[in-house]
């Protein structure tokens, strides 16, 4: 059962912006909260129809963006250009997430079942790739990847006999060993994690992580403050009760403070809590009084700002200048994923992608 619930998600995951775009204006509800003035993506020229939710913004000139067909590609010039430094011999998998740590050394994660799942490095800006991990269990399936520091990192995988699957680096993801499962609370029924925007599992400083859950009766976020050794699980108020719904993104500027989005990615679906925000490490959410217009799957902070943050999704993107009380809807075009370059980086800057090779950069005043 949980084998066709996940077949079903990747496929229906893969599938929604089609969807949405054949549904027409109809599926995105009518809002009263005015655009945000000055704000506005700056679309750039890819060449490519991959479809990408992968995403690592290293600055405002540098990012990385991973998707379909194995495709992996590489902008240091603010996106005027675009490199493609895809694996050799990767066209046949789904990569789902990318975390840079220059422009030169990155992580990319790709889905699916059995060995279809697998973790390759580059350490010379995609010139040549390894082949860190593989997985070798028919029954689980990893969905993203994060990092802590350049040298400690944990992949989550959605349950296997009950447990999340959790996977560990000391090495900046050059050697990957399995975590023990006894710190993770149980997995609800038909609970999973989705791998629709890189952002099923975040971090925030050297120890603290956040896993996004959906699928079941209720929403779930999980709270790890050890690196993953164990974990505390708290309810979230976004939809759930079906396999469509849930949490698909996450996003914390510190150990405290959180932004949570999701919903229902079917199209036409109504998502009314499609985000909530939390101010004590996800131990307790709020949903915004205002929230998206429809359902979200990528969320970022942006950088030097404690209140400032973006909402990306199928049908549009928001901005919330108040901490996830209210978001204003500023752009109506498709986007799966949403990422903004770290403070202390040169000419920080927010990069968002999407299907049919969209990409885009920040424009604000």
């Amino acid at each position: 059962m949980r084998r066709m619930g996940k077949t079903l998600r990747t496929l229906l995951t893969g599938a929604c912006g089609a969807a949405l775009a054949l549904a027409g204006p109809a599926a995105v509800p009518a809002r009263a909260a005015t655009p945000a003035p000055g704000t506005a993506w700056e679309l750039k020229n890819t060449g490519t129809d991959a479809r990408f939710r992968g995403l690592a913004a290293v600055s405002r000139a540098t990012a990385w963006v991973a998707g379909t067909k194995g495709t992996v590609l590489l902008t240091r010039d603010g996106g005027t250009t675009w490199r493609d430094v895809s694996p050799p011999g990767a066209r046949g998998l789904e990569f789902r997430d990318v975390e840079a740590f220059d422009a030169r050394d990155a992580v990319v994660l790709a889905i699916g079942e059995g060995e279809a799942s697998r973790i390759l490095r580059t350490e010379d800006g995609g010139t040549t790739w390894t082949e860190t991990f593989r997985n070798t269990d028919p029954k689980a399936f990893y969905d993203c990847v994060t990092f802590f520091d350049r040298r400690h990192g944990i992949a989550l995988g959605d349950p296997v006999d009950g447990r999340f699957r959790l996977l560990e680096t000391h090495d900046g993801g050059r050697a990957w060993r399995p975590l023990p499962t006894a710190g993770l609370p149980a997995a609800l029924s038909g609970e999973a994690a989705f791998a629709a925007s890189g952002q099923c599992v975040v971090s925030s400083g050297p120890r603290d992580a956040w896993i996004a859950t959906g699928g079941a009766a209720v929403s779930r976020v999980l709270h790890s403050t050890d690196r993953g050794r164990t974990w505390t699980a708290t309810e979230a108020p976004l939809p759930a009760g079906d396999p469509a719904r849930g949490v698909f993104g996450l996003a914390f500027r510190d150990r405290a403070h959180g932004l949570a989005v999701g919903g229902d990615y079917r199209a036409g679906q109504p998502s009314p809590r499609a985000a909530a925000a939390t101010g004590d490490g996800g131990r307790a959410w709020r949903t915004a009084a205002l929230p998206p217009a429809a359902y979200r799957s990528g969320v970022a902070w942006l950088p030097h700002s404690r209140t400032t943050a973006l909402a990306v999704g199928p049908t549009g993107s928001e901005l919330t200048t108040d901490g996830g009380r209210t978001w204003r809807t500023f752009d109506t075009g498709s986007y799966d994923t949403v990422d903004c370059a770290p403070a202390a980086a040169p000419g920080a800057g927010c990069w968002a992608a999407g299907e049919k090779g969209r990409i885009a950069r920040l424009v604000a005043p």
